[in-house]
């Protein structure tokens, strides 16, 4: 009951503090005039843009809070984009081609949340800039990374949308040609170059040893290799893949209130950037996270009984909360990694590390002893109380996204093709995702710690396959 009352006394807090700092601004002409000439890249003007049909689609990138004309253009020119357009004071739109309807540039007027004094955009109207200027500099920081060797398909030209044939083909050519036609695949055959998406004919699941790629040289007689172009190089360009970045409320209420339950730093988040993507409608929240607002969960600032989302995020347990749920999937994650990643996200937020000050403070043992009966207690409970569940494991999730994704659509009564799970794949790690594992130079957990957990492991493992579920991982279960 104690855990549950913080969580709403959170939810009211991040609610108000959100209120706080969302006031609606307006920005005159005049102002328009000064943030031209303020910005580096080139200013084109004031477009419509239609919701529906976008132009600049190569990319989109939302900041509630804090977005500037920079912040934009300098995302749009790192991913190699020629044109940045920036809507509603929030949102970035990137692009190579300009939308066809210019509008009047007083119609452009909606202040930069996160800049006083600065134009982005307006309702349905972009704020344009051409970036040429600042992609010279972005252009060393540009990723092209290596996706490996793969058999070919038969029809090359079928399969993928653009082609270059050129002597003397590099990588970088490739890429930047691929770029600049807004694909995120440069396919490398030879001296031929072909630009376009992970489809059901090209998945990338069957990766090569790249000696079938490569000139061969010095090969023994007696090493058979099939001939060089039936197999081609595959690289993931900076260009973002849009198949399934569209997004929206449902356009009829849910008649199935879904839960998606976990306990905290289980990777909730990260499981609703999955199933958004997959299946192009909102995810809700039980509570109100700001941050995950401004970074485009639209579906946050919904009330969570609206039934306009596809599910509904909580780490609500007990018989009363969870009874209100229909069905539920139930996300369940190593309890040792959950404890450091919620201890992350408490000390330094969703994409930061505690220090080491903080693991060595007395804040850690008090909140492993707290928080490890939670992890226990959170799971124990949806299995007792729960209508209808699907259990997911973090794990499995990891390992093998597309199948287990597919569960989760279908569960959620949600269809998908296969050309869009390939985008998710293509788009796995979405917003939240820490930059690797911070290394530390100790052991957070003491034994007594362990012995603690080890034990909430085996109850938890038991209780699932009591009710006929699979058990949890073997990576993690003590032996």
């Amino acid at each position: 009951m104690s855990r549950n009352s913080e969580l709403r006394q959170l939810r009211r807090r991040w609610f108000h503090r959100f209120m706080n700092e969302q006031e609606p601004m307006q920005a005159t002409g005049s102002k328009v005039m000064k943030h031209i000439a303020e910005n580096k890249g080139t200013y084109i003007g004031c477009f419509s843009d239609d919701s529906r049909e976008r132009t600049m689609k190569g990319a989109v990138f939302y900041d509630l809070r804090k977005m500037t004309v920079s912040h934009c253009q300098e995302a749009c020119a790192e991913r190699a984009y020629t044109y940045a357009g920036l809507e509603y004071g929030a949102e970035c739109y990137c692009g190579n081609k300009l939308p066809a309807n210019m509008a009047k540039p007083e119609e452009c007027n909606n202040e930069c949340k996160g800049e006083k004094g600065s134009i982005c955009g307006g309702v349905n109207r972009l704020s344009v800039y051409r970036m040429e200027e600042l992609r010279a500099g972005a252009k060393q920081r540009r990723n092209v990374i290596y996706r490996g060797c793969f058999k070919a398909p038969e029809n090359l030209t079928d399969t993928f949308p653009a082609s270059l044939i050129q002597s003397n083909l590099t990588v970088e050519m490739c890429s930047e040609f691929c770029s600049k036609k807004e694909f995120p695949l440069a396919v490398v055959s030879g001296p031929k170059c072909y630009c376009g998406y992970p489809t059901t004919h090209f998945t990338l699941h069957d990766s090569m040893d790249r000696l079938f790629c490569n000139r061969l040289q010095n090969i023994s007689s007696t090493v058979k290799v099939p001939r060089e172009e039936n197999y081609c190089h595959v690289y993931q360009t900076p260009v973002q893949d849009t198949r399934c970045t569209d997004r929206k409320f449902l356009t009829t209420k849910s008649k199935v209130f879904v839960a998606l339950s976990s306990f905290p730093g289980a990777g909730n988040t990260w499981a609703r950037h999955l199933i958004e993507h997959a299946t192009g409608f909102y995810t809700g929240s039980y509570y109100f996270d700001g941050t995950l607002y401004n970074k485009g969960f639209k579906g946050e600032k919904d009330h969570w009984r609206s039934r306009r989302t596809i599910c509904v995020k909580t780490h609500e347990s007990g018989k009363r909360e969870i009874e209100m749920f229909d069905s539920a999937i139930l996300l369940i994650r190593n309890p040792y990694k959950s404890l450091m990643a919620e201890f992350n996200r408490k000390y330094a937020g969703h994409l930061g590390y505690a220090t080491d000050r903080n693991w060595k403070s007395k804040e850690w043992p008090d909140f492993v002893n707290s928080y490890a009966s939670w992890w226990a207690s959170h799971v124990l409970d949806w299995l007792k109380y729960g209508k209808y569940l699907l259990v997911i494991h973090y794990e499995d999730l990891k390992q093998n996204l597309i199948p287990k994704l597919k569960e989760m659509v279908e569960f959620l009564n949600a269809t998908v093709t296969e050309d869009r799970l390939l985008c998710v794949e293509n788009n796995r790690d979405g917003n939240f995702k820490r930059s690797g594992a911070r290394q530390k130079d100790f052991e957070p957990f003491t034994q007594e710690m362990k012995n603690l957990i080890d034990g909430y492991i085996l109850t938890v493992d038991e209780a699932l396959k009591g009710r006929n579920f699979t058990g949890l991982p073997r990576e993690y279960v003590p032996r």
